[in-house]
């Protein structure tokens, strides 16, 4: 088993910036692909960005392409996700997720173990 928690979140300004980190437990996160998916009210889950066991490879939501930067510290056991300029419509619960799967990390159902979340309010 694995426990994810996430931290970071806030209320911030149109074009401001926040960081999202997300803690394992249980076991060593190295094992594990990651993931960000975000849900707004009334909307379905949806990817945001993931990276491989190592890191060496990410991928970006193309809504997010440029703004977001994921990256991870296994000997920390931590997740990232860096936020900048940051846009109204980028306002949701953000969860990590991790997986072993070696299907498409795109895909919220591909994920084994979920984080409860964490507020990101952007004001216009």
């Amino acid at each position: 088993q694995v426990q994810l928690v996430e931290s970071g979140g806030g209320l911030v300004q149109a074009g401001g910036s926040l960081r999202l980190s997300c803690i394992a437990s249980g076991r060593t996160l190295s094992r594990y692909a990651m993931g960000w998916f975000r849900q707004a009210p009334g909307k379905e889950r949806e990817f945001v960005a993931a990276l491989n066991w190592i890191g060496s490879r990410t991928y970006y939501a193309d809504s997010v392409k440029g703004r977001f930067t994921t990256s991870r510290d296994n000997a920390e056991n931590t997740v990232y996700l860096q936020m900048n300029n940051l846009k109204p419509e980028d306002t949701a619960a953000y969860y990590c997720a991790a997986t072993t799967s070696t299907q498409s990390l795109i895909a919220p159902k591909n994920y084994d173990y979920w984080g409860h979340g964490t507020q990101v309010t952007v004001s216009s």
